[in-house]
């Protein structure tokens, strides 16, 4: 068993199944014979800039086809990206494709549904991005993808987004009880020859104290006042609640969809206060503003479907004054203070003052959400918490950090490294829950690759033209 090739064949089909943004055209036009086309080594490179032809049909599958343009469209958009293409050919990025139409085809045949409303945000959200990044240059972003009217680019991209969602809703289905015994770990990991067992990094355990900045009972009114206001002015003078999402909100993820969320009573993806105010509303209802970590809401219920609730959301995040922020900072000052010269240990500082309720009872140890441990690996770290721990000693304290998070516009914070491991070979025992998702990638990537062999033999698939010489990993030419 390659270990390496394992992995690597992990991230390709993670890659290409999470990048949908614009990869991938569909079209809805008839099928078309093959084209006679001149001999190309397809397998050889990735960018024919040489190549001039029309364009046809490269591949039927199921219900879909795929444009000789698709594939171009999908390398200059990873090349825009910034993605690194040496040593991948054109034929390794078609079959990439091939996969995205097989999994949305059979989405189709097992009846996924579509969130419509979530596609068109998404697709306003990516109009507005490429918009911000082009000067607002909507003519040529038109003629890049060779649309007359931006409506003819947005049903376009209404149709990837689609696509894209229906093929990584099929993907997940596959893939979503698949799970590893401790006894498959362990044989997963003594089938790795020793020699080409994983070198893991050096990892650190980092922790942290936390003092955040209290805020007042009258800054909580004035928001509280603020949101029934406009709740009065939506119910009894018509005024939009789209447009004071747009003028108001404090959510930025939310405010260029009008604060749109969509919540399935199935898949709980909202804070558990937000979700039992939503689905307590009749339809066209507006809440009572409440409370929640991220600040004061009022919510108003558009529409339900089913299981699936959309709503449009308010969030107002009162103001901190600079008493309350000076008299945070101090505090942690005094915190630091205490830890240096010895009156308390790091671990009990953190349990007796933090703020932070994920941590204090730890100790103030981090935990990492990769691994769900204690260990972060030093080449894997998160940029910021790097640059915050970097200069630091084992044991040392670092100097008061004023830092932000999504519910807080302002936190003090001292760090640590409370234990340091070097580079060393996989250990099962020391590095289990590594291995672990690594055995549990494995075994996805082999439910995969069953799934897809099952669904290619019985899925109508035509490949045309220079195509047909690629030497596919899947047997998408059926030989």
């Amino acid at each position: 068993m390659q270990l390496k090739t394992i992995n690597s064949r992990y991230i390709t089909n993670t890659v290409a199944f999470c990048c949908m943004f614009f990869l991938g055209f569909v079209h809805s036009q008839e099928i078309i014979p093959d084209e006679q086309t001149p001999s190309i080594k397809a397998k050889d490179s990735v960018v024919n800039k040489s190549r001039i032809k029309a364009d046809g049909v490269a591949a039927v599958v199921g219900d879909f086809i795929v444009l000789e343009s698709d594939l171009d469209r999908e390398i200059a958009q990873l090349e825009a990206q910034g993605a690194d293409l040496s040593g991948i050919t054109r034929c390794e990025l078609f079959g990439s494709l091939l996969e995205k139409k097989l999994y949305a085809h059979q989405a189709i045949q097992d009846s996924v549904v579509v969130n419509e409303l979530y596609i068109q945000s998404l697709v306003e959200q990516q109009i507005q991005g490429i918009m911000a990044q082009t000067q607002g240059d909507m003519q040529g972003l038109l003629d890049f993808y060779k649309k007359d009217s931006e409506q003819a680019l947005r049903d376009e991209m209404y149709e990837i987004n689609k696509n894209g969602y229906l093929a990584k809703e099929m993907q997940d289905k596959v893939i979503k009880d698949v799970e590893v015994t401790p006894e498959e770990v362990r044989t997963f990991f003594n089938e790795i020859p020793e020699d080409e067992r994983p070198t893991f990094g050096t990892e650190l355990k980092v922790a942290q104290i936390v003092i955040i900045p209290e805020i007042t009972e009258e800054a909580k009114q004035e928001v509280i006042d603020k949101l029934k206001g406009y709740k009065k002015d939506v119910e009894e003078n018509g005024a939009s609640f789209t447009t004071k999402v747009l003028f108001y909100t404090d959510d930025s993820a939310s405010k260029s969809t009008g604060g749109l969320y969509t919540l399935n009573r199935k898949q709980p993806r909202m804070v558990k206060e937000f979700r039992d105010v939503a689905f307590a509303l009749q339809e066209g209802e507006i809440s009572e503003p409440f409370e929640t970590d991220f600040g004061y809401h009022i919510i108003y219920l558009e529409k339900i479907r089913g299981q699936e609730y959309d709503v449009r959301h308010i969030l107002l995040r009162p103001q901190l004054t600079q008493e309350a922020i000076q008299k945070a900072k101090d505090e942690i000052e005094m915190v630091r203070e205490k830890i240096v010269d010895g009156s308390v240990s790091f671990a009990e500082a953190a349990r007796e003052f933090s703020d932070e309720k994920e941590t204090k009872y730890e100790g103030g140890q981090l935990t990492n959400p990769t691994t769900q441990d204690f260990n972060f690996e030093l080449t894997k770290m998160d940029t910021e918490m790097y640059t915050q721990i970097q200069g630091l000693k084992d044991g040392e304290i670092s100097p008061v950090i004023q830092d932000e998070d999504r519910i807080n516009r302002i936190k003090f914070k001292i760090m640590t490294v409370t234990d340091r491991i070097d580079d060393h070979k996989a250990d099962f025992s020391r590095d289990y829950l590594k291995i672990k998702e690594l055995a549990l990638q494995d075994k996805q990537i082999k439910a995969i690759e069953k799934w897809q062999k099952e669904s290619i033999a019985e899925t109508y698939i035509k490949i045309n033209g220079e195509y047909r010489d690629c030497d596919f990993q899947s047997n998408w030419l059926k030989k």
